[in-house]
This record gives structure tokens, sequence and C-alpha cells, in this order.
């Protein structure tokens, strides 16, 4: 089942980069649970739905750097950047999807901003 589990995440991954709320949805449960730590979280697709209608058109340009499947759940971890008031920020991103069956049933997820110019320049910093 993790091999499946992972190809619905992958799936699931791509929606988000269209902005398809609907395909995002398809692949949940009724009762699909979407928590971002340290906000409240949100209960069933109708929630879902009315957040991401409330989000900024333009959905954030992201990257998965690791998808990880064990049992019924699924770990992808990942860069992000969103447009914040014209101003383009880099995030850093883990989503850990729990399945029921073939369906996902709930999200949590980690953002933290990051300050990836400073990190990139410690890199290479390193590396000579």
């Amino acid at each position: 089942m993790s091999v499946t589990n992972k190809q619905i995440i992958e799936k699931v991954n791509a929606a988000f980069a269209r902005n398809d709320t609907e395909t995002f949805l398809s692949y949940c449960t009724d009762e699909f649970t979407w928590t971002m730590v340290g906000g409240k979280p949100l209960k069933g697709k109708p929630a879902i739905r009315e957040w991401m209608a409330s989000a900024p058109p333009e959905p954030p340009k992201f990257t998965v750097d690791a998808v990880v499947a064990d049992g019924d759940f699924v770990t992808a971890v990942g860069d992000m950047t969103m447009n914040e008031n014209g101003t383009v920020v880099p995030y850093t991103y883990c989503d850990v999807w729990r399945f029921s069956g073939d369906r996902i049933a709930e999200l949590k997820t980690f953002v933290i901003k990051t300050d990836r110019a400073s990190s990139e320049t410690s890199v290479a910093a390193l590396s000579t």
C-alpha cells in the first residue's frame, strides 16, 4: 500500500501546483483534517474549499526533495516560495499525510520561513 499511497501524494502535489482544489479533495475522505502546525485544524472538505478559496490566487511554487512512504503514512519534504505582498518569501516544509484505506484522512503541515540566500552562501563557503 505504501507505493500506491506515495503515487497518490505525487498526484496531489501536482494538483496543488495547478491550484486544483477539487482534484486534491478527490483523494481525501469526507472527514479529512488538515492541520498547519501552529494554526487551527481545518476539518472536512467544505472547510478546505473555503480556506483554499480565500488563499491568494497564485499557489506557492514548491519543489519536493523527498517522499517517504511507510504503511498508512507518507511524508514529503521540500522547499517552496510564496508571494507575500509582492515579495517572494522562501520556506521549507514537511507534509505528513495519513491514509485510511485508499483515501487521505489527515495532513499535518510544518512550514518554516527560511533565508535561502544565506543558506546557499553558507553551503558555497563550506564547499570551497
